[in-house]
């Protein structure tokens, strides 16, 4: 089997579920072959010839050999400032060579004008003129010369990101026309949201073979002809350029989980879709990591949890695994306590993702976030007292916010400032299948039958226009506010922060 991960996305860590799918196929006994075509693809893409004649192009150009390298160089990461101008000289080169498709590419996204991802007739299209997409010329080479070299019965496309499915699908029409007997499977993130839709039509039947929604290993195992057996296999990376990611040493990523076990936030698509939760042993997780640690000698772990357990910290903490770690967590009783806290550090934790959402506690309680301010208030002050950075995301705009609310929000990151290392602002998409799309006016968000998010009529008045007014023009003008986004990486945000920590 051929399993790829699609253009475009963040080039700076090797993709977490074909890994997982490889080590699946691989722990049964069955061929698999892996293709991380989007760093190809970006890497193709610039090395191709230079774009743009102004001043910061024509430097960009000239030091685009000298970026790459600092940026997989830990060096770069003590100077915010010289990281700063290198993830803009080397995204000013991919920029270039996007306006001459017309089309908005960058280190991290991927936007072609008239070209919708949430449109399945414009996926269509895309995949009926292949050689009208940007990749064309890395992946119309690269792809028939590794079905030449593996002979794959089957190939798995993992689309995940809207960014990435323009490229996806352009690449699954390129592979129809020249192998029209050779069976596509398409799964990811994206997918799974798709088919868990409840309005799910499938319009892709004659290009896709196959659309998987959740885990894939047991059907692929079975598509291949194989007996499958559901015992854990650890991931594999075998196969993946493990050294030419984006970052000052291997980033490993690492799913625990999936779904969320605390799975009740209103807000959540996680809810929404009904993701059921699903969790590896802790016990059988420290194995992994030391048998990965020993096999790729990574730099950074990467919980890709939607939280990382209490039971896993608690194993964490108490079997260190050698390496610095991050990850999304829940604000919990367990992080209230600081000796756990500075056991947590201890283990190598670098950084907590937390999703604070609202500083307001009436909003909280609607959300049914199951959080009280004090307790969050007790966790920013353990966290940074323990030496744990902390990566805050906040969501404005849900049903039960207002102006006054979001205010509350404010005043309470102010308040907290010193314990925020970062933050990431969000305005709420309300999910179709969301538990308050029933009591709110609905119309259509984006247009396209593809869309997993409706556009609402705000019961307090509170519209997008004017959350991103108040954001603007007060929030992020706050200096206590501006200084923790000042902090944040361009791009790849918190991907490369915890290197800042």
């Amino acid at each position: 089997m051929l399993l790829i991960h699609p253009p475009a996305a963040k080039g700076c860590e090797p993709p977490a579920g074909i890994a997982r799918l490889a080590g699946a196929i691989r722990g049964h006994g069955l061929p698999c072959t892996v293709l991380d075509a989007n760093l190809e693809g970006q890497m193709f893409l610039l090395a191709g010839p230079a774009q743009g004649s102004d001043t910061w192009s024509l430097r960009a150009g000239r030091n685009l050999k000298d970026n790459l390298a600092a940026l997989r160089s830990p060096a770069l990461y003590h100077n915010p400032s010289r990281y700063r101008r290198a993830v803009a000289d080397v995204n000013r080169v991919l920029e270039q060579t996007g306006k001459r498709h017309h089309l908005s590419l960058s280190l991290a996204n991927y936007q072609e004008q008239g070209l919708s991802p949430l449109n399945s007739a414009a996926l269509l299209r895309a995949a009926e003129n292949p050689e009208a997409n940007i990749f064309f010329p890395y992946f119309a080479a690269r792809l028939p010369t590794l079905i030449e070299e593996t002979r794959p019965a089957l190939i798995g496309i993992s689309l995940n990101y809207l960014s990435q499915a323009p490229t996806t699908f352009a690449m699954a029409g390129f592979l129809k026309k020249r192998y029209p007997g050779l069976p596509i499977v398409l799964g990811g993130g994206l997918v799974t949201s798709w088919l868990r839709n409840s309005a799910w039509d499938n319009p892709f039947a004659g290009l896709i073979d196959h659309c998987l929604a959740g885990p894939g290993e047991e059907p692929l195992v079975r598509l291949m002809g194989g007996d499958f057996s559901p015992h854990h296999h650890t991931p594999s990376y075998s196969g993946l350029p493990l050294a030419g990611y984006l970052a000052p040493g291997l980033i490993l990523p690492y799913a625990a989980s999936s779904g969320c076990y605390w799975n009740k936030c209103l807000f959540c698509p996680e809810k929404a879709e009904g993701n059921p939760y699903q969790q590896i042993a802790p016990a059988t997780v420290l194995a992994d990591i030391a048998s990965l640690k020993t096999a790729s000698q990574p730099a950074l772990l990467h919980f890709l949890d939607n939280a990382v357990s209490p039971a896993l910290m608690q194993a964490l903490a108490a079997d260190p695994p050698g390496i610095d770690w991050y990850g999304f967590a829940r604000i919990s009783p367990l992080l209230a306590e600081a000796d756990f806290c500075r056991a947590l550090r201890r283990s190598g934790c670098r950084m907590l993702k937390l999703g604070l959402e609202s500083g307001d506690q009436s909003v909280l309680n609607a959300m049914n976030k199951g959080q009280d301010l004090a307790l969050i208030e007790t966790v920013l002050q353990n966290l940074a007292q323990a030496g744990i950075a902390t990566y805050i995301y906040l969501l404005f705009g849900t049903p039960s916010e207002s102006l006054v609310e979001a205010r509350r929000t404010m005043d309470f990151t102010v308040r907290h400032h010193s314990a925020i290392t970062f933050l990431n602002l969000a305005v709420f998409n309300m999910p179709i299948n969301s538990p308050e799309a029933p009591f709110v006016t609905r119309s259509s968000f984006y247009g396209g039958d593809l869309s997993l998010y409706t556009d609402f009529e705000h019961p307090k008045g509170w519209s997008r226009k004017k959350i991103r007014r108040f954001l603007g023009q007060e929030f992020k003008r706050h200096p206590d506010i501006a200084r923790i986004l000042q902090r944040d990486p361009p791009l790849f945000t918190s991907n490369h922060a915890a290197f800042f920590c």
